[in-house]
């Protein structure tokens, strides 16, 4: 990235700063990173963290048009679009009624953002995909491997062992059931040290270190290529607290939006994000609506929206460009996210003798 710094699209007044401070190339300002930035040339970390996104996707554009020659723009036809997302699979997530509301499961290449309210499971989710993940291709999956943020400090690596020996459990269910050699072949090396040495965790305590972290991502997934599921729980936690700019929020987020789509296209990964929610003050009533405004909307490709109804969980499909909206129940065990199990059918002679009313049938009437 031997790009002059003067030829970047900076205001005139930074670029001159930048020359005064000694800087020439692009290179060099990524290599400096935004505290430093900062304090060489004298502006707040906010305003070196927004010139720092300019120049990374200036320079990432150069490479692609090195790459690519004059004719960068991908060209195919919609059949070979439809053949690519049916050969990349979906990474599922123990619970088939959400499953089938999102057409298998969480989509490779797509950003998923997953809404609700405190403690209504969506970290509980995204450790759940951070295990399913791995999953073996002979087993249904995709046999990636997860990059988890953490903005909230919610991750719970014990739960994530107890979410992990259950998968382990059910894949070899599934082998003793179908006795195939590649089954047992795959559970030699799918085991619980196994699942929680691919789940690479990174800890963010706040924006800055969040978008840092995210513009550094590229680099990691070049190194680590099986990556297939990018967490960030939660998008909206660092972005909500400390800043009196909102139009430099919306801008950074908007950056930070782009990036995501570029990682889940060229890395072929899903990425999951979780919200918080907020409440929007109308006329006559107040609502719950998803933190970061509407235009933080457009970012995801898919939305799901997790609530309660009294001490039952619910999931929402709310935004998707091929799925119907769909409501579905959930509930969280100790072995993960699952499926709401149905009611025990009970037995005609239990509920006879469960009956006061009832007179029981002696044996020389029957």
């Amino acid at each position: 990235m031997q790009r002059a710094v003067g030829s970047l699209p900076l205001g005139p007044a930074l670029r001159a700063r930048l020359a005064a401070a000694g800087f020439q190339t692009a290179q060099e300002l990524l290599d400096t990173g935004p505290c430093g930035l900062s304090r060489e040339i004298g502006i707040s970390k906010e305003e070196a963290l927004e010139a720092l996104q300019v120049v990374r996707q200036e320079c990432s554009g150069d490479a692609a048009r090195t790459a690519g020659g004059a004719g960068t723009t991908r060209k195919c036809t919609a059949l070979e679009l439809l053949e690519e997302e049916q050969a990349q699979g979906s990474i599922i997530t123990f619970c088939s009624a959400l499953d089938n509301i999102l057409g298998g499961g969480m989509q490779l290449t797509k950003i998923t953002e997953v809404c609700g309210a405190p403690g209504v499971g969506k970290t509980q989710l995204c450790m759940q995909l951070a295990v399913d993940v791995q999953i073996p291709e002979c087993f249904g999956g995709v046999c990636g491997e997860a990059v988890f943020i953490d903005t909230e400090g919610s991750f719970m690596v014990d739960r994530v062992a107890d979410i992990a020996a259950a998968c382990v459990q059910h894949c070899q269910l599934i082998a003793e059931a179908h006795q195939e050699e590649d089954h047992q072949k795959a559970l030699e090396t799918f085991s619980l040290e196994s699942i929680l040495s691919h789940i690479y965790y990174f800890r963010c305590r706040d924006y800055i270190e969040l978008l840092a972290q995210v513009y550094l991502l590229p680099d990691f997934l070049s190194e680590h290529s099986k990556v297939r599921l990018v967490v960030i729980d939660g998008i909206a936690f660092p972005f909500r607290h400390d800043f009196e700019d909102l139009s430099l929020r919306t801008r950074l987020l908007n950056g930070l939006a782009q990036q995501l789509i570029i990682i889940a296209n060229d890395h072929k990964s899903a990425v999951v994000l979780t919200n918080q929610m907020t409440t929007r003050i109308g006329q006559s009533q107040s609502t719950l609506v998803p933190a970061l405004g509407e235009s933080w909307g457009h970012a995801a490709t898919v939305r799901l929206i997790f609530h309660w109804d009294k001490s039952q969980r619910l999931a929402t499909l709310y935004k998707s460009p091929s799925q119907k909206e769909s409501t579905i129940p959930y509930t969280i065990t100790p072995h993960g996210f699952r499926d709401v199990q149905p009611p025990a059918v009970t037995q005609n002679t239990e509920s006879t003798e469960m009956n006061p009313r009832k007179r029981p049938r002696r044996e020389e009437e029957k």
